[in-house]
């Protein structure tokens, strides 16, 4: 049985999502580079990108050099041609982020919103959001939507929650935020989000083991550069591993997690839960602090050396205690050795490239993936 062929209206649209997204990963770049590359006629690269253009969604940034002839233009898509905005939910605050379409950046701020599962806490919701958008001056009509990362396990789908023990929301649905917020809503986990972020953009690697030590520890695996989620949305669940049998207790009820001994709150706890405050007592070289770093930093080289066995791949290590790590890397990465079979290093681990909200602002990028595979 023959396959049908494609009509030229499908072909056409192939051709300009291939361009596009092309164009996304290798801006500037010329026409002639394009349909060199891509192996398509100048005619279909240049109609293409017109039509793009026509959409705001590609420009001319200048000239390249010379190369005897006329002098090439320059093309790169737009990034400001849409936004997204980003929610990440914790138990006692929230962070926004408005970024364009390479993930940069645009407005930020974090506040305390404690999370309360009853509709007045959505609609409050709904006002910062709306609040946010004003103080940014962004232009809503240019807005694809609304990310929400949760410290919870959702359903396969991402629109209800399987799962949910940091914040009381288990059974709950993206439908409580929709109610209050005019935009499209899509739910994310909060460590696949942070992954996203950091994954994001990166050339010449497709997986990675991101490890997040917030409040809870959680993280993401991402294969081919995309989340693994596992058979019940449970993969990545870093935090309740069992590295010390029978040992402290943690939320979850079990004794002997990681994030018994790995939450960033076993740092800030000591300093009345300021992370910054811990960091510089830690470099005045404060005894009550030098010695929680010390324990922390050997339970962190356990669990960062089981996921690089299990994984075999870079680990990238962020949250709060994360945007701290690059003064410690070597201290950190020389415990890892000690602890590796088969390497002499521990240069596999990385720190986070997001210092600050990149929980929400991998929740936006969910949107913004989702815009360039279906342009």
């Amino acid at each position: 049985m023959k396959t049908p062929r494609a009509n030229s209206i499908e072909v056409k649209k192939i051709n300009r999502k291939t361009i596009y997204q092309f164009l996304y990963r290798h801006d500037p770049i010329s026409i002639q580079e394009i349909a060199h590359t891509l192996q398509l006629s100048l005619p279909t690269v240049t109609q293409n990108l017109k039509e793009l253009q026509e959409r705001d969604l590609v420009i001319e940034t200048g000239l390249f050099e010379s190369t005897g002839g006329r002098k090439a233009k320059a093309i790169s898509y737009n990034p400001l041609a849409k936004y997204a905005l980003g929610l990440d939910v914790t138990r006692n605050h929230i962070g926004i982020v408005l970024i364009d379409l390479g993930g940069n950046v645009i407005h930020h701020e974090r506040r305390k919103y404690p999370f309360i599962n009853q509709r007045a806490y959505f609609e409050g919701i709904g006002q910062h959001v709306e609040r946010f958008l004003d103080e940014s001056g962004a232009d809503r009509e240019k807005l694809l939507g609304v990310g929400i990362a949760l410290p919870a396990i959702l359903s396969h789908g991402n629109e209800t929650v399987q799962y949910a023990s940091v914040i009381d929301f288990q059974g709950g649905s993206v439908r409580s935020f929709e109610e209050f917020i005019p935009y499209p809503c899509v739910l994310i986990n909060d460590a696949n989000a942070a992954g996203m972020a950091e994954f994001w953009n990166e050339e010449g690697i497709e997986d990675v083991v991101y490890l997040s030590l917030n409040n809870s520890v959680g993280g993401s695996v991402i294969i081919g550069h995309s989340t693994y989620p596992g058979q019940n949305q449970r993969s990545s669940e870093f935090g309740h591993m069992t590295i010390v049998p029978d040992g402290r207790t943690c939320y979850c009820g079990q004794r002997g997690c990681v994030d018994a001994y790995c939450s960033a709150k076993i740092l800030s706890d000591s300093t009345n839960g300021s992370m910054a405050e811990f960091f510089r007592l830690l470099r005045e070289k404060a005894p009550v602090q030098q010695a929680l770093w010390e324990e922390y930093l050997s339970y962190l080289a356990i669990t960062i050396n089981n996921l690089r066995m299990l994984y075999d791949c870079n680990v990238i290590v962020g949250g709060y205690v994360g945007a701290y790590m690059d003064e410690h890397l070597d201290q950190l990465q020389e415990l890892l050795a000690r602890r590796n079979t088969f390497e002499p290093d521990g240069t596999y681990l990385q720190c986070c490239k997001y210092k600050l909200e990149a929980t929400a602002v991998g929740a936006a990028l969910q949107l913004v993936k989702q815009f360039i595979e279906e342009i």
